[in-house]
């Protein structure tokens, strides 16, 4: 590939070990990241065909879907056997394993940049579609398959064809009390679940600028909600900052030559992308998810929109159906929906700062009676950080209940679960049907206004305790 380029196709081009005439790439992988959930069948794969990892070295494994964050004791006889599974696969192919209690234990896409073992410039791999997260980074980081997961563990690469390439500019001023997961779930109300379909998205903008490391893996967590493949946000100062002295990050004179390496990740200034898309945030509201999938999202101050008013015939069936699973009836205020439970954890939002939004909410107040609020931090590095910041002590204070590390609420594979047809503001990145609970009812949230959702028993901003 020749010519301008952007920072997606630079970095796929870094990493090409074979190509072929009408043929997938063959890509190098730099980091490959496995988790108990979906894993299982790979290893079993590589077992039969006499296979060895062969870069145990280039992979890292979690525990962190199935485990409990109310005990250090799994019960669950299939999350134990999956566990176990697990332990028993990395202890055969010298794989370093994050086991549930651990001190750096955690969900994989926060442990994972925590350490420093994600760097820019890299491919990370995971079987798991939130792997986008990484690529606040300036990392080509996407989710696979099993047979992919299988094909990573045996070669260190992955045979698959280029995506395509997209602009996200936010434009204008962010507005006080709005933040990532507003900026995503706006982007994707926008431009709508399919609206990134094989594409890796950059995101640009003052705004994403300034937003802080944990910040931009929120935004590109949700890259995968749009149906990217994977987001992207160019190495910077924040960046760097964010890394030096982290257990894998470079060290001496090899950190200043990564630096260097690293400020050249930027998409050339003549580079045309497939797709260009502006997102003004100038009167950015924080938003919330009515219906069953991210793009059925509105302002927090808005109501629940009429499908009759929709033009799209699929559109205006999918809202309809969206609307019989939440059990909701159009021009509803959202203000007015009371919420049972409360979740704020998960790969998107389950970071110290995502945890020190919430507890500066919560502070001096408490849940509403007949309101069940789960924090569940995303690592015990962020579980312990939160304890030593006094964090935990609100939480508590709150009547909030504080949980050990892990996906918790965000899916069902775990203790964690809706019961019923129970209403949750949930900080994670899915609202689908079942998601939380086989009839769970699922709204988006920020931290921020989960927080204060849990005080006034139905979704409300902070403005409005004050």
């Amino acid at each position: 590939m020749t010519g301008a380029l952007t920072l997606a196709e630079k970095l796929w081009e870094s990493h090409v070990i074979q190509r072929g005439e009408d043929q997938p790439d063959l890509l190098y992988v730099d980091l490959h990241l496995v988790h108990e959930a979906t894993s299982s069948q790979a290893f079993d794969g590589i077992r039969t065909a006499s296979r060895r990892v062969r870069r145990p070295d280039l992979t890292l494994a979690v525990e962190d879907h199935n485990v409990p964050t109310d005990s250090l004791t799994i019960r669950d006889p299939v999350s134990n056997m999956q566990v176990g599974m697990l332990r028993r696969n990395c202890a055969d192919h010298g794989i370093r394993l994050f086991q549930h209690g651990e001190p750096q234990q955690g969900i994989v896409h926060v442990v994972g940049p925590e350490i420093g073992a994600v760097q820019p410039g890299m491919t990370v791999l995971c079987g798991d579609s939130h792997t986008s997260t990484h690529g606040a980074f300036g990392a080509l980081a996407f989710g696979v398959g099993t047979s992919d997961v299988e094909h990573v563990l045996a070669t260190q690469t992955l045979e698959i064809s280029q995506f395509g390439t997209m602009l996200v500019e936010f434009v204008g001023e962010l507005p006080a009390g709005v933040g990532a997961k507003d900026l995503a779930l706006a982007m994707i109300a926008q431009i709508g679940t399919s609206g990134g379909q094989g594409h890796v998205i950059e995101y640009r903008g003052p705004a994403v600028s300034a937003l802080s490391m944990e910040a931009r893996m929120t935004l590109c967590n949700m890259s995968v909600e749009a149906g990217a493949r994977a987001g992207l946000i160019a190495p910077d100062e924040v960046t760097m900052a964010y890394l030096e002295g982290r257990e894998h990050a470079p060290v001496g004179s090899g950190w200043q030559d990564a630096v260097e390496y690293w400020k050249t990740l930027r998409t050339d200034e003549n580079a045309v992308f497939d797709r260009v898309v502006t997102v003004d945030v100038s009167e950015l509201a924080p938003f919330v998810t009515w219906g069953t999938n991210p793009s059925e999202a509105v302002p927090l101050s808005g109501v629940v929109p009429d499908p009759e008013t929709m033009t799209d015939p699929e559109r205006e069936a999918a809202a309809r159906r969206s609307l019989d699973y939440m059990g909701l009836a159009p021009g509803t205020p959202m203000r007015d929906l009371d919420i049972d439970v409360v979740f704020v954890g998960s790969c998107t939002n389950g970071r110290i700062q995502d945890l020190r939004a919430a507890a500066e909410v919560l502070r001096g107040r408490r849940v509403a009676a007949g309101v069940q609020m789960l924090v569940v931090p995303g690592s015990m590095a962020v579980r312990e950080q939160a304890e030593a910041e006094g964090l935990a002590e609100v939480f508590n204070g709150a009547g909030a209940q504080w949980r050990l590390p892990g996906c918790s609420m965000c899916l069902g594979m775990n203790s964690d679960r809706l019961r019923g047809n129970e209403r949750c503001a949930s900080t994670s990145n899915r609202n689908y049907q079942g998601r939380q609970g086989p009839t769970a009812r699922t709204h988006l949230v920020s931290p921020a206004v989960a927080a204060a959702t849990a005080v006034t028993g139905r979704l409300a901003s902070p403005a409005e305790l004050t």
